[in-house]
């Protein structure tokens, strides 16, 4: 048999496969997978909405901590820039690839950093830990990184049911054709086997 041959009845096969015996497969694949993919995009749009809720805690915080006496400048100038470059990591709902999810994870690694940095100096500043603004400022982050990390989850699940529907045969020849690829999770961050320090004495 030729080559010519040979790849003319791979083609044919792969036609049979998905509108011959294959065609209800395929199209209950689709819509499961649609399904799958909406669902995914909701709990995205759950964890961008809370990092923004930090994101818009975070002047009233730097502004609360500014005007304590001497504080270390720098410290506020590192949380306002990791801030900015945080903010400017978009991803849409529609590419979230690895590559896509590991560029916003660090993004917002490096602004959890410059936090975890501006809340330890402020352990040096009882009166400004007193005020009623920063207590207030202090709750709403907690419960802000408790709601991020319950997102974060939720999200992870959602991926995980998606990337294994969607990379089962025949599922995986389905996905390649309908361009169903797979998504990125949020990996643990450096040290997470450590408890953060965020509490406030």
């Amino acid at each position: 048999m030729s080559t010519s041959k040979l790849a003319l009845y791979i083609i044919l096969g792969f036609i049979l496969l998905v509108v011959g015996c294959g065609g209800c497969g395929a199209i209950s694949f689709q819509k499961k997978a649609v399904q799958m993919d909406e669902n995914v995009k909701g709990k995205w749009g759950n964890v961008q909405s809370e990092y923004q809720r930090r994101t818009d805690l975070i002047p009233n915080l730097v502004n609360t901590v500014k005007g304590a006496a001497n504080f270390e400048q720098q410290t506020l100038i590192d949380v306002i820039n990791a801030r900015a470059k945080a903010t400017q990591v978009q991803v849409n709902a529609n590419d979230l690839s690895p590559e896509k999810i590991a560029e916003f994870q660090a993004a917002q690694g490096q602004l959890s950093g410059a936090l975890g940095k501006l809340l330890a100096v402020v352990e040096s500043y009882p009166d400004l830990k007193a005020t009623q603004n920063f207590r207030d400022l202090q709750t709403q982050l907690e419960g802000t990184e408790n709601r991020i990390k319950v997102a974060r989850n939720d999200f992870n699940g959602a991926v995980q049911e998606f990337n294994s529907y969607v990379r089962q045969f025949p599922n995986n020849i389905y996905a390649g054709f309908m361009k169903f690829p797979v998504k990125g999770y949020f990996q643990s961050d450096p040290g997470a086997d450590k408890a953060p320090n965020v509490e406030f004495k």
